[in-house]
């Protein structure tokens, strides 16, 4: 929840929708095409805007500061078992 007040703070601060922030912070280290999840069309304006967000290194700084690493929840973080093929795996 630190992270998100972090976010909340900045997105006053530049006067911008907290996923503007959020946005910004992927294109700053390096996310070419984040999935935004638009389920209004409005959203896709809130993303676009978000390009006009320059985040100094002071405020990327200020965002990571509260993360702490952990381990990897939800993904394939290692070889999967024989018998499951993965979606992407060339035959």
């Amino acid at each position: 929840m630190q992270i998100v007040k972090r976010v909340a703070e900045l997105a006053e601060r530049y006067e911008v929708k907290m996923s503007q922030i959020a946005l910004a912070w992927h294109w700053a280290k390096g996310v070419a095409a984040p999935i935004i999840g638009a389920t209004k069309a409005s959203y896709f304006d809130d993303a676009a805007g978000a390009f006009a967000v320059n985040l100094t290194e002071e405020y990327i700084a200020y965002l990571e500061e509260p993360y702490l690493p952990h381990r990897i929840v939800g993904a394939i973080d290692q070889n999967p078992p024989d018998g499951v093929t993965l979606l992407d795996e060339k035959k």
